[in-house]
């Protein structure tokens, strides 16, 4: 992903809410389940990460990375955005 790629697609997260919340249990198979089908719906997608969490955002960030084959695109403390390119229906960079 290009520095470019990469502005844009921080600026397009600004506005979003997170549809996501990391909690108490952390990072579980159910939630990479979840938020991989997100990914392949809404390619861009905000997640936060809860107080009573153990981990902090960038190890949470990095986790989910790897296990939804998605690019960290952004970590301001406790708020991720990750970017994945839908494979059926791409909508952000086609």
């Amino acid at each position: 992903m290009t520095s470019k790629e990469r502005a844009y697609l921080k600026g397009l997260a600004m506005t979003m809410e997170p549809i996501f919340q990391v909690g108490k249990s952390g990072v579980t198979p159910e939630m990479i389940e979840a938020i991989d089908e997100a990914l392949e719906k809404r390619e861009l997608i905000k997640i936060s990460v809860l107080k009573n969490c153990m981990e902090d955002g960038e190890n949470a960030a990095a986790m989910i990375g790897e296990r939804t084959h998605s690019q960290v695109v952004q970590v301001i403390g406790r708020k991720i955005v990750l970017y994945r390119k839908s494979m059926k229906n791409p909508k952000i960079f086609q």
